[in-house]
């Protein structure tokens, strides 16, 4: 199997649509679920896949990979379509129709209030600055360690961790009567 530096090095020299193919495979399932736990929306989720990899491509000559994982690269692509993506949703009512009877109404009222905390959340984290939300979202949904981020951000480990807990205790503060 080869590596992901090598792919990226056929993909930039010989213009290798197998090499690129390869490494979309190697990643689409990881990048979709973390597009997709942020979003809630299979589709949408669908698209921004398919536009990360499309932005991904076009700029693989930008990758360097001594300073992340081409994975931790795409994931940060994949944050900032989320950000550019909740700016451009316009807000939309829907009606509801008559409902005559729910099953396992209990279940359904937790699943309902799940969703709606977390979107609740979400919404939260997006009014804090784009480079907030990205830490949040490479730490929450992306599953990276702070080294990680750290690496991908260029910054310090320190730094990444102190905005991320100081967020992490506004959301706390600001949803603590969820409990």
């Amino acid at each position: 199997m080869l590596t992901d530096k090598r792919l990226i090095r056929y993909i930039l020299k010989k213009g290798s649509n197998q090499a690129a193919d390869e490494l979309i495979r190697r990643y689409y399932d990881d990048l979709y679920f973390y597009l997709y736990r942020q979003v809630g929306n299979g589709d949408e989720a669908l698209d921004l896949t398919q536009e990360v990899f499309i932005a991904a491509l076009k700029g693989l000559s930008s990758y360097d990979d001594s300073k992340s994982l081409f994975r931790t690269w795409l994931y940060r692509i994949g944050t900032y379509k989320v950000i550019d993506a909740r700016r451009k949703v316009k807000v939309t009512w829907l009606e509801l129709k008559d409902i005559e009877h729910i099953d396992d109404e209990i279940d359904f009222d937790e699943g309902l209030y799940q969703k709606e905390l977390l979107s609740a959340i979400n919404q939260y984290v997006n009014s804090f600055r784009p480079e907030i939300q990205e830490i949040f979202r490479m730490r929450v949904y992306g599953e990276l360690s702070f080294p990680e981020i750290a690496s991908l951000l260029a910054q310090k480990e320190e730094r990444i961790k102190a905005q991320y807990y100081r967020l992490i205790k506004k959301v706390r503060e600001e949803f603590d009567d969820y409990e």
